[in-house]
């Protein structure tokens, strides 16, 4: 005797994780979804001439691009693993989507120190979203998941992303080097722990959709994260 009809949920239980902050909402896109973040890709993520990203990923042609990003999209879950995940999380604002924030970690149940990268569309940037949805991905990590640390880093010039962790909570933690075409450029790490977290208010960020998708993560069932 079978459990079925199945769902989409029942292959992928990650789809049923949503989390909401403000007017965002952060979700796994389904398939039939990502060409809309395709879309805002091609309209741009970045002034021309300039690179962000640790890989330059956004100067490939259309057709590669949408290819590399869509390999990475499904390849991410391909790949998933207690011990080392990306979450690749859509996000939208009042419905409509804007841009993607991840999660990545190695040897998390160890560790359980998280990565944050994220991009948004350049026609919803600076009106406080990066921020918002970076503060969702760590209040899922830190109040839900059980991360000790997180940790990201940004190239020396990008201000952006410069201001919205330090604005958040992160400490500076040394410098690091990425060439996204080929020449070492220096990076600015930095570093927060649950303390610093917890050390100042928070927007509400509200999680929905975990037990399901617990094991996941190498969480028992019901159980509160650890601290």
């Amino acid at each position: 005797m079978t459990a079925g009809p199945f769902e989409l949920r029942d292959l992928w239980p990650l789809y049923d994780l949503v989390v909401r902050t403000g007017q965002l909402e952060l979700r796994y896109p389904t398939e039939a979804e990502l060409p809309a973040f395709a879309d805002i890709i091609e309209a741009g993520l970045h002034p021309k001439g300039e690179m962000p990203f640790g890989m330059a990923w956004t100067d490939a042609p259309t057709t590669e691009r949408n290819l590399a990003s869509y390999q990475w999209w499904v390849g991410s879950r391909g790949r998933w693993s207690v011990d080392s995940w990306t979450l690749t999380l859509g996000v939208w604002e009042h419905g409509v989507p804007v841009g993607f924030q991840d999660v990545r970690a190695e040897r998390y149940p160890v560790f359980r120190t998280v990565h944050t990268g994220s991009w948004l569309g350049m026609s919803h940037q600076g009106r406080g979203i990066g921020k918002l949805m970076r503060q969702a991905a760590l209040g899922l990590a830190f109040d839900h998941l059980g991360a000790r640390f997180a940790e990201t880093s940004a190239f020396l010039d990008n201000h952006a992303s410069t201001k919205v962790s330090i604005g958040v909570g992160y400490e500076k933690n040394g410098f690091g080097e990425l060439a996204p075409h080929g020449i070492p450029r220096a990076t600015q790490n930095f570093r927060m722990s649950l303390d610093g977290w917890r050390a100042r208010p928070r927007p509400e960020i509200l999680v929905e959709g975990l037990d399901g998708c617990r094991a996941m993560f190498g969480l028992e069932a019901g159980a509160a994260p650890q601290t």
